[in-house]
């Protein structure tokens, strides 16, 4: 299995981190290596919403990587899992409030099957690097107008 987290203080309230996670629209905006993303199906920023994302893979080729939105607990929980794809981790964000900022926890996880359980260092060090993308949320966040 394959596990990463990260964590960050956002000077924003928790509802409007919330609104910008769910918004799977938005992941271009802070995560790197995203070629393409739009909407499947679903309502766009609901639960159960599913958004086509095709990200660089390995050589800078294109790889399929859609998710759906699968929990959602306003202000306080997003989770999701990747449908296509080589690999299909589950994730969520996880945020608290912390006075006037919220603290957020993006977590990743991955159980490979078969051969791919050899390429476990890999799809590690892929994911911590995912998920300390975070920082580049923080940056988007903050930089925004309050709405």
């Amino acid at each position: 299995m394959a596990f990463a987290a990260y964590e960050v203080v956002i000077s924003r309230d928790a509802m409007t981190v919330y609104g910008f996670l769910m918004d799977g629209l938005n992941n271009s905006l802070w995560r790197s290596g995203i070629r393409s993303i739009s909407v499947r199906s679903g309502i766009r920023g609901q639960k159960g919403a599913l958004y086509q994302q095709t990200i660089n893979g390995p050589g800078g080729r294109p790889i399929a990587a859609d998710f759906k939105i699968t929990e959602a607990r306003p202000g306080a929980e997003v989770r999701f899992a990747v449908v296509a794809g080589p690999a299909r981790p589950t994730g969520g964000y996880y945020l608290s409030t912390e006075g006037a900022t919220t603290r957020l926890r993006f977590a990743l996880e991955y159980h490979p099957k078969g051969l791919q359980k050899l390429m476990n260092g890999m799809i590690q060090k892929t994911m911590e690097g995912e998920v300390a993308q975070l920082e580049q949320l923080k940056t988007v966040m903050e930089s925004r107008s309050v709405v």
